[in-house]
């Protein structure tokens, strides 16, 4: 029988052993430092998962409220348009993820507000919520947790009460149509993710020679820089579309450029003779820049026959009666200028354009570093400079700035 001075004496030298003691804590300690780890990549998802689902509910949002205001949807019809809008929008980013779309088109709410003014406008308050759940990873599991809910909220106004009016804007395309816009991106074609090619073989005839054949082999087909430019411009102008469906508050023109500027198409109402531009654009030649941006800035600058007044400020007032429409440029290169002084010049137009409050995106699209540090220059801020790497990345960004863009065509109090 051990006594009561024998238990309280090994409990003493147990205490005092030591040995092992790092084993325990470095077995204890792995599991949590790997769960933080873990932890900090999917907080990093988390952050960007919420601006792409902010970024489709404040574009579905709009589009609904725009299209009850305008009469191309019903209170009954609606809630169906901001769904497919963000699942559409949102599915660039969900692709093959089906459970996660499943729970997306669950998690989305649509409440439609209807008001009428003392004339009898009727005027309507859209709220666009929607949510789902981002799966961790195996890492973060560790801690308990199996995914992060991504929510994001949007609210749009519209109506036809004569207390309020539309914004406007002008948007003229700068694009890159150099040779290097051939190249392939990273990006798999969707509708047609194969290719197929002949090689020369040697096979064995039906009397067991070997002859010389032609056979056939697949691999895979990738967008080019050009087909990724077209799909993107479609996007964003049908985003302009929809905000504008009538055609009254949206001008939209486009130049291109390789070694000199290609024949532009000049600014018009809607967007239907730039995706007709741009979808018949085919890559050759170096790069120059500078003359095709000039002639942007000076089709959004051209004086009118009123004084203090631009031709594109004159027209906008004559059709919807804004005087001030909102001007931009979309500027696109994927490689550095190759001509004597295109830089140069192209940042003197950049700073004539920033003189006329012409608000200026950038797109260096898979660019070196001189393509990037120059339309790193001519944006109008850090935020309107973009950098995609893929053509999912420039579907993105273009996506952006027709977000972006399209709010400006909110009704707002005068």
């Amino acid at each position: 029988m051990i006594s009561g001075s024998d238990k309280l004496r090994t409990l003493k030298q147990l205490l005092r052993d030591k040995a092992g003691n790092f084993g325990i804590l470095t077995a204890i300690a792995v599991p949590v430092l790997a769960a933080a780890a873990g932890m900090a990549i999917d907080i990093t998802n988390m952050s960007l998962s919420h601006s792409e689902l902010q970024e489709a509910t404040d574009s579905a949002a709009l589009a609904t409220a725009t299209a009850l205001a305008n009469g191309t949807a019903t209170t009954t019809t609606a809630k169906d348009l901001a769904s497919n809008f963000i699942v559409g929008q949102m599915s660039n980013y969900l692709a093959g993820e089906t459970d996660t779309t499943n729970s997306l088109k669950a998690g989305i709410n649509t409440q439609i507000t209807k008001t009428t003014d003392s004339l009898g406008n009727a005027g309507y308050s859209v709220v666009v919520s929607a949510s789902y759940p981002m799966l961790v990873n195996g890492l973060t599991r560790l801690l308990g947790q199996s995914s992060m809910n991504i929510a994001a909220s949007s609210t749009s106004t519209s109506g036809a009460s004569p207390d309020v009016q539309k914004n406007a804007l002008s948007m003229y395309f700068v694009l890159d149509r150099s040779g290097s816009m051939d190249e392939a991106t990273n990006t798999v074609n969707a509708e047609q993710p194969t290719t197929t090619y002949t090689y020369s073989c040697t096979t064995t005839n039906s009397h067991g020679k070997k002859v010389t054949s032609t056979c056939t082999g697949t691999q895979a087909n990738y967008y080019t820089k050009m087909q990724s430019l077209k799909i993107a411009t479609s996007d964003l102008a049908a985003q302009l579309n929809s905000a504008d469906p009538n055609m009254m508050y949206v001008r939209t023109g486009a130049d291109s450029y390789n070694s000199v500027a290609q024949t532009p198409t000049s600014l018009a109402w809607g967007t239907t003779e730039v995706t007709t531009y741009v979808n018949n654009l085919t890559s050759s030649g170096t790069t120059n820049s500078a003359p095709a941006f000039t002639a942007a800035v000076d089709a959004l600058t051209k004086p009118s026959t009123s004084p203090g007044l631009t031709n594109e400020q004159l027209l906008h007032k004559n059709k919807s009666g804004v005087i001030n429409p909102t001007m931009y440029i979309v500027f696109m290169t994927d490689g550095d200028n190759n001509q004597p002084n295109a830089d140069a010049n192209t940042k003197i137009q950049c700073d004539k354009a920033r003189s006329n409050s012409i608000h200026v995106y950038t797109i260096a699209f898979m660019a070196p570093a001189n393509g990037q540090a120059l339309l790193k220059y001519c944006a109008t801020t850090t935020s309107d400079y973009f950098t995609p790497q893929s053509a999912a990345d420039l579907l993105a960004a273009f996506k952006t700035i027709g977000a972006q863009a399209s709010k400006q065509i909110t009704l707002l109090t005068k």
